[in-house]
């Protein structure tokens, strides 16, 4: 009898035990399903503030780049038709610098996703842009890109192909001195074989069109003002995709 009453309290103690310690790991798997729900609810609302921010910062570059690309058409563009160099039909200019108003919509509309791109492309090939990166590197490529845009209605030279060879040579300078990235050249080439075919595209159908014609039915160095832009303003968004805080940059 005793040695019955001793197994028997034994298995009660034991039974005792495995009861507290499955109550103790049950309680502690239930604390860590409310740590990971509230770690999960953490991290889902961490993430769609970020996408937020995201968000909100990309339209804030979007716009930041429609208005340049705006402010740019109507100069640059004023400059052109006061030079002759461009002729629009009476009937589509408005009194606006003398311009047709879809002008500065679709440069400001182009110069968003030019501006945003770049930086795109710079993340996806693992290739971040390091090379002058500074607001005041920026500024002197916008005068240069003026400067360009200004040649072309003011230098006279015997024919259009020592123009056109004046430009090229000033356009790949400007790539040179405040780009210099692979990725910023190739755009560039992109930028002005789409840009110039849709221009050839609209002067066919009497939108507008150019004095003196000598590639197609345009200048032939319209394709360097549009590579020449495309890296300047392709500049801009990368500076604007920094958040504007000025790093050191590496030549």
């Amino acid at each position: 009898m005793p040695r019955l009453e001793g197994h028997c309290w034994s298995c009660s103690c034991s039974t005792r035990v495995k009861s507290k310690y499955l109550s103790s790991a049950s309680w502690l798997a239930s604390k860590a399903g409310e740590m990971m729900t509230i770690i999960s609810a953490l991290l889902g609302h961490a993430y769609g503030s970020l996408h937020h921010l995201q968000a909100a910062n990309l339209l804030r570059r979007g716009l930041v780049l429609f208005t340049v690309g705006v402010f740019l058409a109507l100069v640059l563009n004023l400059l052109q038709v006061q030079r002759n160099v461009t002729l629009f039909p009476e009937e589509v200019l408005a009194t606006l610098f003398s311009s047709a108003w879809w002008v500065p919509l679709c440069c400001g509309t182009a110069a968003a996703v030019v501006g945003l791109l770049y930086p795109c492309i710079d993340s996806h090939l693992g290739e971040p842009h390091k090379f002058k990166r500074e607001w005041a590197s920026v500024m002197r490529c916008i005068a240069v890109f003026v400067g360009i845009n200004h040649a072309s209605a003011k230098l006279d030279f015997a024919n259009n192909v020592q123009l056109s060879l004046t430009l090229a040579a000033l356009s790949l300078g400007l790539w040179w001195t405040f780009d210099r990235s692979r990725s910023g050249f190739g755009l560039g080439i992109t930028i002005a074989f789409l840009a110039t075919l849709i221009t050839q595209f609209l002067v066919y159908n009497g939108v507008y069109q150019y004095t003196s014609p000598d590639f197609l039915y345009i200048r032939s160095w319209l394709p360097c003002i549009f590579f020449s832009g495309g890296v300047t303003v392709g500049n801009i968004g990368r500076q604007l995709a920094m958040g504007g805080a000025e790093k050191p940059h590496s030549d």
